[in-house]
């Protein structure tokens, strides 16, 4: 298997209550031929997860329903979805938000505004980073 044809396999889920971003991230990451899921809620996520079990997740911290944290927090004491690397993004330029999301676990924390060219080449790099575990 090409690693084109490998690309094609791996799904991400997204998460923000920003439609705007979350169209500008499909639009860049489906050029590399991901499955893109999105939700624009915690618990829309929670309910997507059912479903699916993508390879990565992207999601906001501050949301109306369920910040990102909380989400995080379910997602991770789900045996079935606990090993899924986990993204945060958000506009908190915020020390304490990004050393919670450290102290927690996740794989990265980007700051919006981003370019979108960066977040696609760390998103392709977390992927390969966690595809063999």
């Amino acid at each position: 298997m090409t690693k084109k044809a490998s690309k094609r396999h791996k799904t991400l889920l997204l998460i923000d209550d920003e439609n705007v971003w979350l169209d500008t991230m499909k639009t860049v990451l489906k050029e590399e031929s991901f499955e893109i899921f999105t939700a624009d809620s915690g618990t829309e996520a929670l309910s997507k997860l059912k479903k699916i079990k993508p390879d990565l997740i992207l999601s906001d911290v501050k949301m109306p329903d369920m910040n990102g944290f909380e989400l995080y927090d379910k997602i991770k004491h789900n045996p079935k979805l606990s090993d899924i690397p986990f993204v945060f993004m958000s506009s908190l330029d915020d020390y304490d938000a990004k050393k919670v999301a450290k102290t927690l676990g996740a794989v990265d924390y980007i700051e919006k505004p981003f370019d979108v060219e960066q977040v696609k080449t760390i998103v392709l790099g977390l992927l390969q980073k966690y595809q063999n575990k």
